[in-house]
């Protein structure tokens, strides 16, 4: 990869994530919210990073759930950019309320090459997206992107599981139509957040038409167990934060 000069295009970084995702054999996105935690991964040696809303929200002093602004955001992304030479997905919420041309500029504006979009949409009292309408949505992102010239990595994730609305037996097959209508759409890799016991884990991933992203708690899972269930991706959500927040205030409590 790299151009003439050296740098590496938006174009490539963003091949070179979508090309990361193998089933069985999960590429490790550490969540990062900064500059600092950002560095700590790559210098750990890991190939590709995503920024946590929850984080991100929580090192700015906002609330996560769209408590902060898509400017935020992008002010964040463009510091983490600027410190590390790997491809970064964004975790963009529900969208922030803004058109998708608006959310894949923006993006691409800070050298993001991939996104979560999720489909509790928290600027109308949380509500849930249809399947259609969060198929739209994502289908409005690639056209997007493509538009622009970059393969942006699209990870579709539906919050059925935590939501835990209805009958909690249906709630696979629901999360299995929801994000299958999102890959007909033009999504890459398929969210279906929550913590899954293996079995409910491998049938999402045997259902599921495109590669899946698991959520770990890194202090506690064990790395090797989410390859044999045909994970094609992993990343940690707040829980990277948490635990290095628990860590420092165990340093902290000894001079407090």
């Amino acid at each position: 990869m790299g151009t003439a000069s050296g740098q590496t295009t938006p174009a490539e970084l963003a091949l070179a994530l979508l090309e990361l995702h193998q089933p069985g054999n999960p590429v490790i996105l550490p969540t990062v919210w900064d500059a600092w935690s950002a560095r700590l991964a790559t210098d750990a040696g890991f190939a590709a990073l995503t920024v946590g809303s929850h984080p991100l929200a929580d090192s700015i002093g906002k609330p996560d759930n769209e408590g902060m602004s898509f400017e935020d955001v992008l002010t964040r992304v463009a510091q983490i950019t600027a410190a590390v030479d790997v491809p970064v997905s964004v975790d963009i919420e529900s969208g922030y309320g803004l058109p998708a041309a608006r959310l894949i500029e923006g993006l691409l504006s800070v050298g993001a090459v991939g996104l979560n979009i999720e489909d509790t949409v928290h600027s109308e009292g949380k509500r849930l997206r249809s399947a259609g309408e969060h198929a739209e949505l994502v289908g409005a992102l690639r056209s997007a992107a493509d538009a622009a010239g970059v393969h942006v990595v699209v990870n579709a994730r539906t919050d059925v599981f935590l939501r835990q609305d209805g009958d909690p037996a249906h709630t696979v097959d629901q999360a299995v139509a929801r994000l299958t209508e999102a890959a007909a759409a033009g999504a890459d890799v398929l969210y279906p957040v929550g913590r899954h016991d293996p079995e409910t884990l491998r049938r999402l991933t045997t259902e599921l038409p495109l590669p899946v992203n698991a959520i770990a708690l890194p202090d506690q899972d064990d790395p090797a167990s989410f390859a044999p269930l045909g994970v094609a991706r992993i990343s940690f959500g707040p829980f990277l934060q948490a635990a290095l927040a628990g860590r420092a205030r165990e340093i902290l409590a000894r001079w407090g």
